[in-house]
């Protein structure tokens, strides 16, 4: 059952619907929860309500159940639970914290978090859990914990908040006898319902008090140790409400065991992996979706959310010794995989929603804080087809990016903050006179791919000029030599309407016969033939991208900044 994520609900309808649960002819359930993730997945599992569980809420905070953690931290854990569900939470508030104005303190502040309820146990303060310890704990006076009932009731400001109180004699040792003078004198006290609790493996202290009790008031119960009777007995005894105690945690607990000692015994995560939970389901439990959906509503069009898609499906010609058991992406540069300077690049800048296609071996890439789409024709296609694998699903403003790149900050910078519906990152410093004498750049510098033909030069004076780009071709028609005004470096940016026509280019190019083997600058020369308008971004190196074992080199010492890159190769670092 999936709820809306759009919490609209009071606390006092969240007191109401916990107080019709205690009260209803049914059989009610409520089921532990710890902590907002844990609060999520109840609802989601179709519970009607939480139990903020004493014994949980310490567990995940790694202390002892006995008053360990302090009230505040408690209250403060409910808050989150509150905003992750919106289902009515009855916090298991052991004895109160303490004495009666304890008590009135902590209604206060429960109802000002939206907690529907609290139940308070009628042990002495600090409590010991109740499966802890011998066989006759001490108890409260019955007077004093009266006052404690009263003190709540009389101090919380929405009427349907429930205060429920705990009977400890069975499991504490003082009897049946006892448990019914407990229970009756705080029902009188104004308990909102009676919750008796024992320790043995079998139901008939319980069935007995229910019995006794003959449905004085509402009557909730614990089944931790007596789990194996049928929920039909609870029905037929006259129980309002069943609470799952603890089985989140120990759940919880005993997967996380699992896997940590599997990580570390195997020294790998691929026999964990497909066992536990995707990070995209950790993402969605999260509610990720409404922050984004948000962004497109409050913030400016400057700020509005953007995506990127990384081409990172080749293992690289040339590195053949290095990509045994990797894609080129994942070669360490400088101390972390190249690909992991793309993601926190992007992110620095506020591109948090990263699309890297992957192919060979992608299943070694690092899915942290990234999307991963697979083309799982890599060895047969061409950078395009890998880009068709992610341009489907693009929603926002977006950079495409190769995935061997390196760059400095600005140049994301300045990319986005292009208008353009398009732009492409130039460098103009892989360039060289041409041969012919004419004085024309007619050729580039060694190993450069990707040339770029543009409207105008870069003179590096003039700022704020419009140049389009007009083709990319990968080298110079000798016959027909051109100016070459320098080299593609791997960034595209595409924003507002222009998505959708980058889209539909590449749904028509799909048409193709040749289209498995067309690359990323074939689609740039498509969309200026269809007659867009590509504006150009000029910078003059500051760049590296990775095509052999001596571009690996330097490209570690790009990520120091340690070698100033006064040579001529592709991706140089001289300003």
């Amino acid at each position: 059952m999936n709820a809306p994520d759009n919490f609209t609900t009071l606390s006092a309808s969240r007191a109401k619907r916990l107080r019709d649960m205690l009260l209803s002819q049914e059989l009610e359930f409520l089921m532990e929860a710890h902590n907002g993730l844990s609060a999520r997945i109840v609802r989601e599992a179709g519970f009607k309500g939480i139990w903020g569980s004493g014994l949980a809420i310490s567990a995940q905070f790694g202390v002892r159940d006995n008053n360990e953690a302090s009230w505040t931290q408690v209250v403060d854990m409910l808050e989150f639970m509150a905003d992750a569900s919106d289902l009515p939470i009855l916090l298991d508030g052991d004895t109160g914290y303490g004495n009666f104005n304890n008590m009135r303190r902590l209604v206060r502040k429960l109802e000002q978090r939206g907690i529907a309820g609290v139940c308070i146990e009628d042990k002495q303060f600090p409590k010991t859990n109740s499966f802890i310890g011998g066989e006759r704990q001490p108890l409260a006076e019955i007077d004093e914990f009266c006052g404690k009932i009263k003190a709540g009731k009389d101090s919380q400001d929405d009427s349907d908040f429930c205060v429920v109180a705990r009977v400890e004699a069975l499991i504490a040792g003082w009897g049946m006898e006892e448990a019914l003078k407990r229970a009756e004198a705080y029902r009188r006290a104004g308990a909102d319902a009676i919750l008796i609790h024992s320790k043995l493996s079998r139901p008939d202290e319980i069935l007995a008090f229910a019995h006794e009790w003959a449905g004085r008031g509402s009557l909730v119960i614990v089944p931790t140790k007596y789990y194996s009777t049928p929920t039909d007995v609870f029905r037929k005894a006259g129980i309002s409400t069943v609470i799952w105690a603890n089985h989140l945690i120990r759940g919880a607990a005993s997967a996380m065991q699992s896997v940590a000692q599997e990580i570390h015994d195997s020294e790998t995560l691929v026999h964990v992996e497909d066992r536990v939970a995707s990070v995209d389901e950790i993402f969605r439990l999260q509610n990720a979706d409404e922050y984004t959906e948000a962004e497109r509503v409050y913030l400016s069009a400057s700020q509005a959310p953007r995506a990127a898609v990384v081409l990172a499906a080749s293992r690289g010609a040339g590195l053949e010794t290095l990509t045994a058991d990797k894609p080129k992406v994942m070669l360490p540069v400088a101390g972390k995989p190249l690909l992991r300077w793309l993601v926190d690049g992007f992110k620095k800048h506020g591109v948090n929603d990263i699309t890297v296609v992957g192919g060979y071996r992608a299943d070694a890439i690092d899915t942290a804080g990234i999307k991963l789409a697979i083309n799982e024709r890599h060895a047969q296609t061409g950078e395009l087809a890998s880009f068709a694998c992610a341009v489907d699903k693009l929603r926002d403003d977006a950079v495409i990016s190769y995935g061997d790149l390196l760059f400095r900050s600005y140049i994301l910078r300045d990319l986005l903050d292009s208008e353009a519906d398009f732009c492409v990152v130039v460098d103009s410093s892989a360039t060289q006179a041409g041969a012919d004498g004419s004085g024309n750049e007619a050729g580039a510098a060694s190993g450069a791919r990707d040339l770029a033909f543009c409207s105008s030069p870069d003179t590096r004076e003039l700022f704020g000029q419009r140049v389009l780009l007009q083709r990319v071709a990968p080298a110079v028609n000798p016959i027909e030599p051109a100016r070459v005004d320098g080299q593609w470096i791997g960034l595209l940016s595409v924003r507002g309407k222009g998505r959708e026509r980058l889209q539909q280019k590449v749904a028509e190019l799909r048409a193709r016969k040749d289209f498995d083997k067309l690359d990323m600058p074939a689609l740039l020369n498509a969309l200026v033939a269809a007659g867009e308008q590509i504006e150009v971004l000029y910078v003059h190196g500051h760049w590296r991208n990775v095509n052999d074992l001596e571009d690996l080199r330097r490209a570690a010492d790009f990520a120091h900044a340690q070698t100033p890159f006064a040579d001529s190769g592709t991706g140089q670092g001289n300003d």
